[in-house]
């Protein structure tokens, strides 16, 4: 499938709402802990156990973008929406199955193998292009790319309560919700299918010539072996672990925090806890991404690193005491959240150039499949061993925090070591044919404005 071209005085702004459909729908993963709950009254599943589709997913999320980087970036971002669709929504219809029949182990396979194939391939699909739509400003380019994967659960958070309490929360109910959600994003993806283009050629030509005249043209063979690949990849993978140890357990968090309280929290004041994270989520990704085009990538994440480890302190020692700052500093984490997965794009441009941006960022995404089972584990995990334990409360994640907050420190030290990238990995300004292909690289006719 060839990329489709924009047609003269075809508008830029047409773009952004065709990654929005794509990017809202997947960004449903992020309601996952709506599912929880009943998935564990029903199967008699562990909070461990509850959480193997969602980590599954964004494990194939991480390496479905790494392996699928140079497709999408060979074949455009039609053919990539398109792999998305049928993925995520043919994941959906397998965990309905599973929730049918009662096999946990076909949710997992449906879920969080086939639905996490389509998460990685959407989730990049339609970041390079807008880059090249945007060189100008590429901070804001991708929180617009992006800011619809945090969103996702503000609309799927909501609607999924609303169905299970509509269909019940036994397996039939649960598979009957799944069902719904597989059919619904099929309809709305197919937006972004169809609405997609590539920049045409005189924005090709003109992008190219900036990008030459910056000098900075790193291949992804190159850049994964740079010291600043790997500082880059630290840093998300601290930022998103910290994050997603919040998100993946929001509603049963938030639910023991107060439990021994006056003024328990009850399932549907849990599920728009979720909805209120996925806002703050949506809207750091656009807000602190744009920020950066300001003040720099670097300081925006020593923000994200230094600013998300105070707040997880708040937390732990009194977030028990006061559900406004409970609330509060978990909203400031997950736009921080929000903010680290769109603006890392942007300063993976600013160290090597967007000549093989998008393979760049599909490899460095492994960071995320690494995060999505380190965070999910670290909670959840501490919290199933203190319960045995006979601890119950905000007592379940006191050390779980004290673990996300040395690795936010982590993070910040690895920000603070990155340096602009050394000429001798910088490729020639017309490399040779071979080598383009060899990387995975747009052949030219193809290709947006760099």
């Amino acid at each position: 499938m060839s990329p489709p071209v924009a047609p003269p005085g075809w508008s830029r702004w047409l773009v952004p709402p065709a990654a929005l459909s794509v990017h809202l729908s997947i960004g449903q993963a992020y309601a996952w802990s709506v599912f929880k709950p009943p998935l564990e009254s029903a199967l008699g599943l562990s909070g461990t156990q509850s959480a193997l589709p969602f980590q599954l997913g964004i494990v194939m999320l991480g390496l479905s973008a790494a392996f699928g980087g140079t497709l999408v970036e060979r074949n455009g971002p039609r053919w990539a929406m398109t792999v998305a669709l049928v993925c995520f929504s043919s994941g959906f219809l397998l965990a309905a199955l599973g929730a049918a029949a009662e096999q946990y182990w076909l949710i997992v396979l449906g879920y969080g193998f086939v639905g996490g194939i389509g998460l990685g391939i959407g989730y990049i699909s339609p970041v390079s292009t807008l880059i090249k739509w945007f060189p100008d400003r590429p901070g804001m380019a991708t929180g617009i790319a992006i800011m619809g994967f945090g969103g996702g659960a503000l609309i799927a958070s909501p609607w999924s309560a609303r169905m299970l309490d509509s269909f019940g929360t036994g397996s039939s109910g649960i598979a009957l919700a799944f069902l719904v959600h597989g059919l619904s994003y099929a309809v709305f993806m197919l937006l972004g299918v169809v609405l997609v283009r590539v920049p045409p050629g005189a924005a090709r030509t003109a992008g190219r010539a900036a990008d030459a005249a910056g000098s900075i043209r790193v291949p992804a063979r190159a850049a994964v072996r740079t010291p600043q690949f790997w500082c880059l990849w630290i840093v998300l993978c601290t930022n998103v672990t910290a994050g997603i140890g919040i998100l993946e357990k929001a509603a049963p968090m938030i639910t023991d925090f107060f439990a021994d309280t006056s003024a328990p929290v009850s399932a549907t004041a849990a599920a728009g806890f979720v909805a209120l994270l996925s806002a703050a989520n949506m809207a750091g990704r656009i807000g602190w991404s744009s920020t950066s085009d300001l003040i720099g990538r670097k300081n925006v994440y020593r923000v994200y690193l230094g600013a998300g480890a105070l707040m997880y302190a708040l937390i732990a020692l009194f977030g028990d005491d006061s559900k406004p700052l409970f609330v509060l500093c978990a909203l400031v984490i997950l736009s921080f959240y929000g903010g680290g997965f769109a603006t890392i794009p942007a300063y993976l441009r600013d160290l090597f150039g967007t000549y093989q941006v998008g393979a760049i960022h599909g490899r460095l995404l492994t960071a995320w499949s690494t995060a999505g089972i380190l965070g999910p584990l670290i909670v959840n995990w501490i919290a199933d061993r203190q319960e045995a334990a006979g601890r119950h409360g905000s007592s379940l994640y006191g050390l779980s925090f004290t673990v996300m907050i040395g690795l936010l420190v982590v993070g910040f030290a690895a920000n603070e070591l990155v340096r602009p990238v050394h000429p001798r990995h910088h490729a020639p300004v017309r490399p040779a044919p071979e080598e383009a292909a060899d990387a995975g690289a747009v052949p030219p006719q193809q290709a947006g404005p760099a």
